[in-house]
């Protein structure tokens, strides 16, 4: 029973990605030439420790030079760039878009909880529109910058380095260092060109491709995603914007950098336990993959 709950279905002669407890015990009473039933057969897996009804979404990391940039950017977050500890006047920026916000306005007012009875948001809406949040995290101040705009690329990312690159302390700083990802808005060493020639004191530094986890301003979209947006109940898609810049204020009043643990030496661990999976799985690849 094990053994069929752990086949890769789809590479049988069932058309199925994954099976259900009926599927299951159906093939199981085939093997054994007597029924089982669900109830059994489900005791029986759920009491083991491989569950092959689970799956995650997964990515090996596939740039060629990940470690590299990658420890560039965790030595950014220990404070160090090129073997040598940052200066006062240096500060680091985690920035990124948060892209197509919708305005979703609810056909009918959502319902107050009451005693018993949670908040009733009604399933139906129309749209409003949807927006691009752009923001820009300081590392170690954990103060945030951002605007929202009708679109992203280059020149609505422009506007955001510039409201931030032109206010103090940045305006006077030696080094701004800006950590992205590989988007368009700031792809390449083109976009490195643009920030120095714009900015003298700029450094953009890419983080590797696939690994918008080691930015931090991810963090903080994902508390604005829970606190802010939702549920989506907006009557516009300026409520949007406003709540949106509001929050930022607010976060703004007592700022608090993020507790970041993930260190270039973690990384070094957890690339040797991918490379060591990968060798494993291009030997036995059903065996891991169980």
């Amino acid at each position: 029973m094990k053994a069929l709950a752990c086949e890769l279905v789809n590479q049988t002669e069932q058309p199925l990605s994954r099976q259900s407890i009926a599927d299951l015990s159906r093939r199981v009473g085939e093997v054994l030439r007597q029924p089982i039933s669900r109830s059994t057969v489900w005791r029986l897996l759920d009491e083991d420790a491989i569950k092959p009804w689970q799956h995650r979404y997964w990515i090996f990391p596939r740039d060629p030079q990940f470690s590299e940039k990658a420890c560039r950017v965790l030595d950014l977050y220990a404070g160090c760039w090129e073997g040598q500890p940052l200066g006062e006047k240096d500060y680091v920026i985690s920035s990124d878009e948060k892209t197509s916000i919708q305005a979703r306005l609810r056909c009918c007012p959502s319902l107050p909880p009451g005693p018993g009875r949670s908040l009733r948001v009604e399933h139906e809406y129309d749209r409003g529109g949807a927006l691009q949040y752009l923001a820009a995290w300081d590392v170690f101040r954990g103060y945030v910058l951002g605007r929202c705009e009708q679109t992203t690329g280059i020149e609505p990312f422009g506007r955001l380095v510039a409201q931030v690159m032109q206010q103090e302390p940045y305006c006077s700083a030696n080094r701004v260092f800006w950590v992205v990802d590989n988007g368009s808005s700031h792809r390449g060493q083109a976009s490195s060109s643009r920030l120095v020639r714009a900015y003298p004191n700029g450094v953009l530094v890419h983080t590797p491709v696939h690994a918008s986890w080691l930015n931090q301003v991810e963090i903080y979209f994902s508390i604005i995603q829970r606190k802010v947006l939702t549920p989506n109940d907006f009557t516009s898609l300026a409520e949007v914007e406003r709540r949106l810049l509001l929050y930022q204020e607010l976060s703004n009043q007592q700022p608090r950098p993020f507790a970041w643990k993930f260190t270039r030496h973690q990384l070094r661990e957890l690339l040797a336990r991918l490379d060591a999976r990968r060798a494993a799985e291009s030997r036995h690849p059903l065996t891991v993959a169980a």
